[in-house]
């Protein structure tokens, strides 16, 4: 209570063209930069004064949720991303009133802004509801503008296709790569428009390229399970690979989901003596779940267990449900951000690849996303050592392959601090790559990208723990694409 006198009694003072002497408004608004306030408009009385209103609420709110005596800190966590939530349904930016830049719109068009908006309020709640137009020619479709990267599927099975790219080189280097992309996504994420495509860009460095394409599953698949994904994935991959190219030793590649599934098939593989692999790649892909994110706050027994109880109904889980609680993780940027273009401002968002990528949705079948959920995320068994393959436990200490792996700065699902602590439990060598961005578009990010940067380090098998912080400020940044 104390703290929110000294700032009501800061942000009076404001108000009245008076800057308190003290910072205390200043610190009590420090939540650094936001692009909701960034327009001229909003630098200007009243509204500086309702956005810093705004972020001081905000603010004391995180504040009063957290670092308090006795509370853990999943509760903790939990309570001040309710609390942030909440606070930010009632930002000013939000109201046509107190929005600058809607005003202006409106001044400036009439309110022709407005009559536009709520046609397109109405589109979308037409088309959600399954009974509106279906949208016309798109500006991204898969084999026009995405995904043409010249392919053919050299293997096939009840869960996979597999796609072969040649390489555009006139040698062929010796050692093929295999990419399993997430079973979450669309297998082309790595090969989405012809200037940023990792297949690609793989291609013409002479490799031979193979990429798993996830079948999307159906309520028949409903009982496909982990080990089902590991088998007729990954392995069968592998061995399609190996008796397409005849070459002893492949680099696997694997991404986010893709990638914690390629680690538990690596280290089986280790386990049993089985020595294909040259080389594990892991790109945001993480092992151990204690510290996933804010993702955490949506697992626990009864989210889980409600989860499972709607999957029972159809089988699999559906793209709208992960959708959801994705957007919620950003509300910020992927609700309220949408709306204030769509139905105050009048205007559609720009069109880009990446973003036709993310609407081109998938579903996940209800016995696997059950296990992961439940062995993966809850019981953190595969860093614990108590995940099982044919029948006996594997520890990712098993791998014997070099291991590279990418993390990135902004990812909100798998943070790049718990990517990193992949090294407490790998004994091999290892490089690891922090780069900017987010969990999808810091990874795709081709060379010559603008503002992006990296860092780069190599750790021996035998050197010494060094905490993520430490490594962070051990590494300086280096300019360009990782």
């Amino acid at each position: 209570m104390q703290q929110a006198f000294q700032n009501g009694q800061a942000l009076w003072t404001t108000s009245l063209g008076i800057s308190p002497p003290d910072g205390t408004l200043d610190r009590a608004t420090d939540t650094g930069p936001d692009r909701r306030f960034a327009g001229e408009g909003w630098q200007k009385y009243p509204y500086n004064v309702m956005s810093k209103a705004h972020l001081q609420n905000w603010q004391w709110w995180q504040g009063a949720m957290t670092s308090v005596h006795g509370v853990t800190p999943v509760h903790e966590n939990l309570m001040a991303f309710v609390a942030g939530l909440i606070t930010d349904t009632t930002a000013p930016s939000n109201f046509a009133m107190a929005n600058p830049d809607v005003i202006a719109a409106t001044r400036a068009e009439n309110g022709q802004n407005l009559m536009r908006g709520a046609q397109h309020l109405v589109e979308d709640v037409a088309r959600k509801a399954g009974t509106g137009q279906q949208p016309g020619p798109q500006p991204f479709e898969v084999g026009r503008n995405l995904a043409t990267t010249s392919g053919k599927v050299a293997f096939r099975n009840d869960l996979i296709e597999l796609i072969q790219y040649a390489p555009t080189t006139g040698t062929v280097r010796p050692e093929p790569v295999l990419i399993v992309p997430a079973w979450i996504m669309k297998y082309y994420i790595l090969d989405l428009s012809a200037q940023n495509s990792l297949v690609r860009f793989l291609m013409a460095q002479g490799f031979t390229v193979f990429m798993v394409s996830w079948k999307n599953p159906d309520a028949t698949d409903r009982d496909l399970g982990m080990e089902d994904y590991r088998q007729l994935g990954v392995i069968a991959a592998m061995d399609a690979v190996q008796t397409i190219t005849r070459t002893a030793k492949i680099h696997a590649v694997g991404y986010c989901l893709g990638g914690t599934l390629l680690s538990i098939a690596a280290a089986a593989m280790g386990r049993d003596g089985d020595e294909r692999l040259a080389s594990v790649t892991l790109v945001a892909a993480q092992i151990d779940f204690t510290e996933a994110g804010p993702l955490r706050l949506f697992i626990n027994d009864s989210e889980v267990t409600l989860i499972e109880d709607m999957m029972a109904e159809k089988g699999y889980l559906s793209s709208d449900q992960m959708t959801g609680a994705f957007a919620l993780l950003r509300a910020r940027d992927l609700i309220w951000a949408p709306a204030i273009r769509d139905y105050l401002l009048g205007q559609r968002g720009d069109a880009f690849d990446l973003m036709a990528w993310n609407a081109d949705a998938t579903r996940m079948p209800a016995r696997m996303h059950s296990e992961y959920l439940r062995k993966l995320f809850l019981n953190n068994d595969l860093a614990e050592g108590r995940y099982h393959v044919g029948g006996r436990a594997i520890a990712i200490s098993d791998t014997r392959a070099a291991i590279f792996a990418v993390g990135t700065e902004d990812d909100h699902l798998a943070p790049w601090q718990s990517v990193y602590k992949l090294q407490l439990f790998a004994d091999n060598d290892m490089t690891f790559v922090l780069t900017s961005g987010g969990h999808n578009a810091g990874i795709v990010s081709e060379p010559g990208h603008p503002g992006r940067h990296f860092r780069i380090a190599e750790t021996r098998a035998d050197a010494p723990w060094v905490a993520p912080a430490e490594w962070l400020a051990a590494n300086a940044a280096s300019d360009g694409s990782w």
